[in-house]
């Protein structure tokens, strides 16, 4: 069985979190989300933070930047798992690189995230403790915290 695996990177300026609005992906879309995407074969989970980074914000990351904050295993049309990521610093200013898939980047503060927040980043976002793990649409069990 494979396991989509996804990253979502935790870019933060001044208290603030950049968050994307997605569009046109059939996938949450009207909704704020972390900037990431899926692992593609061969790839280990930083290079795909630094691709991915580079492909929706036109940024670029050093690998030893990069934090592993936490994960989540959730159940939506699947199960998944996504890995969060601290990008620590970048180089280069976040853009909208993707028009196809992002209509809106803003930053915001963690205790004033959008309404339209996807439901398990707004989750993600809410913990306070570093690594965590949490699970996601499950129907029995308690989430760890």
């Amino acid at each position: 069985m494979n396991i989509p695996t996804g990253v979502h990177i935790l870019l933060e300026r001044e208290g603030r979190v950049l968050l994307q609005r997605r569009a046109g992906t059939g996938f949450f879309d009207g909704q704020y989300s972390l900037p990431g995407g899926h692992v593609e074969e061969g790839e280990s989970l930083f290079q795909t933070v630094i691709r991915e980074a580079r492909e929706e914000l036109a940024i670029d990351l050093a690998a030893e930047s990069l934090t592993l904050i936490g994960a989540v295993h959730r159940r939506s049309d699947t199960h998944r798992i996504d890995f969060f990521v601290d990008a620590g610093a970048w180089r280069g200013e976040p853009c909208i690189a993707e028009p196809d898939k992002c209509d809106r980047l803003a930053w915001f503060a963690l205790e004033a995230l959008p309404d339209e927040t996807v439901p398990y980043i707004r989750s993600a976002l809410g913990q306070a403790r570093r690594p965590w793990i949490i699970e996601f649409g499950w129907s029995s069990g308690a989430s760890p915290a």
